[in-house]
């Protein structure tokens, strides 16, 4: 990594008036959860996925809900159930102390549905999950806009068989069965209301700000959501990027910042030349 890279984003950083944090999938797996790029990255988490031939474009739609209930609720179960034992890294820490610096505080563009960002301490009004969350559950079918928490469901699953052993929650419209609150693929059934939401609270406050840096975390081309948002800053709002991605960290201009790191790795390099007293705890042994 070119260390002018690394100043670059720091300076970034520190003339901003506001933080916009952009986060994939990447964004996880410094706090231990499962990277799924790829098939087989896919497989090495869920074994009994391989061995039925299921990739995750298959196992991740409503199709499956529909056809085998027991395997879309184990593959949805274990990920929620995994989700909420989970802890955020120190990079979490990291950006919500930037943001509590800048005028007008950091709000959270992500892909994710792990509710991540709300377990380490960020407002939930703040926070636009575009991929919806899986701790909110809708009707299969749907029968209604409703949403609700899935607070209440607490799922058994076979980890070697990714299969739910207990009964999976149900609607309380219509007794039918339930499923995660998420886009999945060919899902013309995706209640939008609760993003949208989150969407327009996130374009209103856009609206006010003159110099947002972007800091864009594990976000592939793959899926590219959340490059395309990020994107979308520069060109609209006069904001500047940060990337932060081991694979894929080359950025669109010359003012910009590309970080060959993981998140919490990244984050915590900046951290040392902007303020190298600060530890959020976790940098230093």
């Amino acid at each position: 990594m070119d260390f002018s890279d690394l100043e670059r984003a720091a300076a970034l950083v520190e003339q901003a008036d506001a933080l916009i944090v952009a986060a994939g999938a990447g964004m996880g797996v410094d706090s231990g959860l499962p990277d799924f790029r790829g098939q087989y990255g896919f497989w090495r988490a869920y074994p009994a996925l391989r061995d039925a031939q299921l990739d995750f474009h298959d196992i991740a739609s409503p199709s499956a809900f529909h056809s085998m209930p027991g395997l879309a609720w184990g593959f949805y179960g274990h990920r929620l159930a995994l989700y909420r034992e989970t802890q955020p890294h120190v990079g979490y820490k990291i950006l919500k102390h930037w943001g509590s610096l800048m005028p007008h505080g950091a709000r959270v563009f992500t892909s994710n549905v792990d509710g991540q960002f709300q377990k380490a301490g960020f407002d939930a009004e703040c926070i636009y999950e575009c991929h919806g969350s899986i701790h909110h559950l809708q009707c299969l079918r749907p029968c209604s806009k409703d949403l609700w928490s899935a607070q209440g469901f607490m799922p058994d699953v076979d980890g070697v068989r990714c299969w739910l052993r207990n009964q999976p929650p149900v609607c309380p419209g219509c007794g039918g069965l339930a499923r995660p609150n998420v886009l999945m693929f060919n899902d013309d059934g995706w209640i939008e209301r609760r993003s949208a939401a989150q969407a327009g609270r996130l374009q209103a406050w856009l609206s006010d700000v003159s110099r947002p840096v972007v800091i864009e975390l594990g976000a592939g081309t793959a899926i590219p959501s959340v490059r395309h948002f990020s994107q979308r800053v520069i060109r609209q709002f006069g904001g500047r990027l940060v990337r932060i991605n081991p694979h894929e960290c080359v950025v669109p201009t010359r003012l910009d910042a590309g970080l060959p790191m993981g998140a919490a790795s990244g984050l915590a390099a900046i951290v040392q030349l902007l303020d190298p007293c600060w530890d959020p705890g976790g940098l230093h042994p």
